[in-house]
C-alpha cells in the first residue's frame, strides 16, 4: 500500500517557498508531483513524494527548519472535514482521540499514541512510510501542526511541558523556541509532545455534542470509503510502542481492537507474520540511534526490545554483517 496524504498538509508550502527563494515548481517537478495536485488539498497524494518534497526544499534552501515554518501558518481549518468534529469535541483529550481515530483520512502514514503516567501524558508521533525513511522535516512539521492544534482548542491555557524529537538539534534554535515557548529535547528516544493530564482535560467553550455527532457520522462513512492495510498499520504501531517496550503482539493486537489469532490470520493472509514486522521495524529504527552516541550500546538495546546487550549484537550482526560498535567506530567521523 502506497502511503496517501491529502495534499493539505502541504497547504503553506508555497508560501514557505517563495519567502526562502526555492524554486517551487522545478522541485515539484523533480518529486514527481504538480501545482494542481498542491492546489486541491483534498486530493490525496504519496507521503513519500511529499516527504521527498520537504527535505530537498530544506537542503536547497539552507533553512533547517522549513517544516517548522510551514507549521507556524497552520491553522484548525486545514484539517478539512474533521476540523468541524474537532471544535465541537469536549476537551482536548477527546480532541486528540479524534485524531486518532481519522488520522487515515488526514495522513495514513501517521501513527500516534497517547500515554499517561500518573499526570503526565506523552504524545507520540512517528510518519511511517513505505520507504522507511526518517525525515526531519515531515517529524517537525507533524509535531508542529499538533502543537498548533492544541493551541487552537485551548488558547491561552495550552503550557506544554517538553517537545522531544530523536533527530539532533538544528544549529540555531530560535524558531523551535519561538515555535514551542517550552523545554526542547533533540536526540530523544522518541517523536512527541509531553504536557500534563490537566492540559488534556481542560474543557473547550465552544464543546457541542449535537454538532459534533452530526460531524461524526459524516465523516464515518468517509472513514469507510478510505484505504487502509492492516500490515501497515501493525507497522506504525511498533514504530510507536517499541521504544517504550509494549510492542508485544498481545499489546498490538489489543490496540487495534482483535485478539491475537485474529491478528496472525490477518498477517498470515498477507503473507507476513508479526516478528516479520517487527524485524523490519527494528532494522530502519536502529540506525537512528546507532547515530545518538549520547545512547549507549545497552540503551539501544533496550529501545529495541532485546533482555541484552549481547542478544542485540547477535541480531545486529545477522542483519548487517558486522557489530554495532563496529558499525559505530566505523561511521564515528561522520557522528561527532
Amino acid at each position: 500500500m502506497v502511503p496517501l496524504a491529502h495534499a493539505a498538509v502541504l497547504k503553506n508550502y508555497l508560501d514557505v517557498s517563495q519567502q526562502l527563494d526555492v524554486n517551487a515548481h522545478h522541485l515539484l517537478s523533480s518529486v514527481g508531483l504538480n501545482l494542481t495536485q498542491l492546489n486541491d488539498t483534498k486530493q490525496r497524494i504519496p507521503v513519500d513524494k511529499a516527504i521527498d518534497l520537504l527535505e530537498q526544499s530544506a537542503q536547497i534552501s539552507g533553512c533547517e527548519v522549513f517544516g517548522l515554518r510551514m507549521a507556524e501558518q497552520r491553522q484548525l481549518s486545514d484539517f478539512g472535514e474533521i476540523s468541524l468534529l474537532l471544535s465541537y469535541q469536549h476537551t482536548l483529550r477527546d480532541a486528540l482521540q479524534t485524531i486518532v481515530r481519522y488520522r487515515n483520512l488526514l495522513n495514513n502514514a501517521l501513527a500516534i499514541y497517547i500515554e499517561e503516567v500518573g499526570n503526565t501524558v506523552i504524545i507520540r508521533e512517528e510518519v511511517v512510510t513505505t520507504a522507511s525513511v526518517y525525515s526531519r522535516q515531515s517529524t517537525e512539521l507533524a509535531l508542529g501542526i499538533t502543537h498548533r492544534l492544541c493551541a487552537a482548542l485551548l488558547s491561552q491555557k495550552w503550557k506544554p511541558l517538553s517537545i522531544h524529537f530523536t533527530h539532533s538539534a538544528p544549529s540555531d534554535l530560535a524558531a523551535h523556541k519561538r515555535f514551542f515557548g517550552c523545554s526542547l529535547e533533540f536526540g530523544s528516544e522518541f517523536n512527541g509532545i509531553v504536557c500534563t493530564a490537566t492540559d488534556l482535560d481542560t474543557t473547550n467553550p465552544q464543546a457541542n455534542t449535537a454538532m459534533a455527532d452530526h460531524a461524526q457520522r459524516y465523516l464515518d462513512i468517509l472513514q469507510n470509503d478510505s484505504e487502509s492495510s492492516i500490515i501497515f498499520d501493525i507497522r506504525k504501531s511498533i514504530y510507536l510502542l517499541l521504544p517504550m517496550g509494549r510492542a508485544t503482539i498481545d499489546q498490538i493486537a489489543h490496540t487495534h481492537g482483535i485478539n491475537v489469532r485474529t491478528l496472525q490470520r490477518r498477517l498470515e493472509a498477507s503473507q507476513t507474520s508479526f516478528s516479520d514486522l517487527m524485524n523490519d521495524v527494528r532494522r530502519n529504527l536502529v540506525f537512528r540511534y546507532l547515530n545518538n552516541l549520547n545512547y549507549s550500546l545497552g540503551q539501544v538495546s533496550d529501545i529495541l526490545g532485546y533482555s541484552t546487550p549481547s542478544s542485540f549484537t547477535r541480531w545486529f550482526i545477522s542483519q548487517f554483517k558486522m557489530a554495532p560498535t563496529t558499525w559505530r567506530n566505523s561511521n564515528k567521523a561522520l557522528l561527532d
